[in-house]
Order: C-alpha cells, then structure tokens, then sequence
C-alpha cells in the first residue's frame, strides 16, 4: 500500500481551509425580481431589494456588488452577487452593456495585475465574474432587439444563464412556446450561452471540437450518438464514459434553457408542509416544484453541479481570451 488514494482527502482539507469564492452577477430590467431570486437561489438575504416607492430611474447603469460569507455544514462560501440598476429602463438603450462590460474587464484587469506583478500574493483574490444570470422578462413573444444585442456581447467575455423572469405570468402552452421561440432566436444569432460544448475538457475517447452536435437514442439503450461534421462516433455508454455523461448532462440542460422560474423569500402552508412560493388568487406557485417553474434546475445547475465548472471556464476559456488580447 503506498496511500496514493489519500490524495484527494488532502486536497478536500486544503480547500476546506481556504474556503470558496463564487461571484455572480445579474442583468436585468428593474422589476423583473432579481434581488428575490438569488435571494430564493442561497436561501439568504445575499441581493438587496430597494424598496419600489424609493426606486428613480438612474441616468445611466450603476454596477452595485455586495459581498457575503455563507456557512453550510462547515463548508465557507464567500458570494460576490453584483446588481445592474438602470440596465434597459431608459427610453434610449443604446450601448446599455458597455457598462456591464467595462464591469467585467475591469475584474479580469485587476486579477491579471496581480498575476503579473512582480511580487505576487500567494492566493490572488477572485472578483472576477463567474456567472451572469441574464432576465429575459416574460412577454410571451420573443427575444427583444436590445437582449439579443447584450447577450451578443456578454457571452464573448463571460458565462451567461438566461431565465424567463417571472414565469408564472405565462401559462404553461406560452412558456413552451416562448422557450422555442428563444432557443431558436439564440440558434439564429449564434448566441452561445453556458453551458457550451466547446468549452468541456477532451479526452482519448473523444475530441469535443467545433460544430459538435449531441443526439440521445432511446433511454432503454443508455448509448449516445456523436455526429461530428466529419465523422461519427458511436457505441459508448454512459455508464462506461465519464465524458459522455457529461455531454449528456450538457446536453439536456441545454435543451432546458432558458430557465422557466420564479422566485420568492415567503413561506406558505401548503397542506402539511411549508413551502416557498407566490400566493395568488387561485392557489400558491410553489418555486421548488418542478411542475410549477424550473428553479430547481436553475439552482442545482449553479450550485450543485456547475458551480466548480462556471469557475474553471471563466479562468481557462474567457479570463485567457482576455489576457492573450491583452499580452
């Protein structure tokens, strides 16, 4: 025995010592429950919510981030949530993203200041973005000129998450019809939202390159089928690939976006348990019911399964993209 196999209990105690960094951002027009939802996501007070009769159209966005330590079950969190009031609210929204963009260089400037000086600190503090969850609000129509315009832009430098912002406004034919709508808008326009084929690691088995398409057979057979614009791959299962687990996953998260969701801080009764949601005239939307809105998938993708991958695309494929412009 040489204890190889202790390798990732040191490297588990080392991060546990350190602790973890996640900064996320938001974008979105006022009123769209922004605040609420990553309120709703971490189970915190972690967004500020400016109170509606207090609320002024700002002459022009203001970047606001505020910073908290989460605590669950011994594991740290330090979450960096950054709010754009102002974004979309004004009668001229022309080049309304610079400053969302200028926000976020100016992080990959700062972390590439620290990584190039000459005497550097031994853990380089991480503002840069990890996330943006984008608001799309819920019209029912399509994609607006101004939002294909932003996500253009934003998923150039950073990854972006879009949402249908207050879905229980839509019935559940519009929301459908809507995400299709949207999925075909983005397919257009070549909008690459997270998660991305292209940015997942290759192995032996298989070469994730561009123009990467994924199709499922039938569940029963547990086989992917890979159709690459030059060849075809075929044969793997899921149970005996790694990779192709992950593709699938990708796969059906991106089939699932954007997420349908709603989000609220209050707790209702509901029969014998107490659930959050929004109560209305004809029942309570309950945000973590699948049958009611997608918060669940919004939420387990950006912390449960996605959280350590949104940081490892945003170091190795838009923070390098950055600095190779820059050097």
């Amino acid at each position: 025995y040489v204890g190889i196999d202790t390798l990732t209990e040191q490297i588990r105690k080392k991060a546990l010592r350190q602790g973890f960094e996640f900064n996320i951002m938001v974008v979105g027009s006022s009123g769209l429950g922004k605040s609420t939802l990553v309120n709703t996501i971490f189970k915190s007070k972690v967004s500020r919510r400016q109170p509606e009769e207090d609320y002024h159209t700002p002459a022009t966005i203001e970047i606001k981030t505020i910073s908290h330590v989460i605590e669950e079950r011994g594991i740290l969190l330090k979450l960096s949530v950054t709010d754009t009031p102002g974004f979309g609210d004004q009668v001229d929204n022309t080049n309304c993203w610079q400053p969302i963009m200028r926000h976020i260089n100016e992080q990959y400037e700062k972390y590439l200041n620290e990584e190039i000086s000459i005497k550097r600190r031994k853990r380089i503090p991480d503002t840069r973005v990890h996330c943006c969850i984008y608001f799309i609000p819920p019209s029912g129509h399509s994609l607006r000129a101004v939002d294909i315009e932003v996500l253009k832009r934003l998923v150039e430098i950073v990854n972006v998450v879009p949402v249908i912002a207050k879905s229980d406004s839509l019935t559940l034919e519009e929301r459908a019809a809507f995400k299709a709508r949207i999925q075909q808008q983005l397919l257009e326009h070549k909008i690459r939202v997270y998660p991305d084929l292209e940015n997942l690691d290759s192995d032996d088995e298989i070469e994730v390159q561009r123009n990467l398409k994924v199709k499922v057979s039938l569940p029963a057979s547990r086989h992917v089928y890979l159709w690459h614009s030059e060849h075809l791959v075929i044969g793997f299962s899921l149970n005996s690939s790694r990779k192709i687990e992950e593709l699938y996953a990708v796969h059906i998260t991106q089939e699932r976006l954007p997420f349908a969701v709603v989000g609220s801080s209050t707790s209702h009764q509901v029969g014998n348990k107490t659930v959050l949601g929004r109560k209305s005239g004809w029942g309570v939307i309950e945000v973590e019911n699948e049958a009611h809105c997608e918060f669940n998938h919004l939420r387990n993708m950006v912390i449960r399964t996605n959280l350590q991958d949104l940081k490892e695309v945003t170091a190795q494929v838009h923070y390098e993209l950055y600095r190779h412009k820059r050097l």
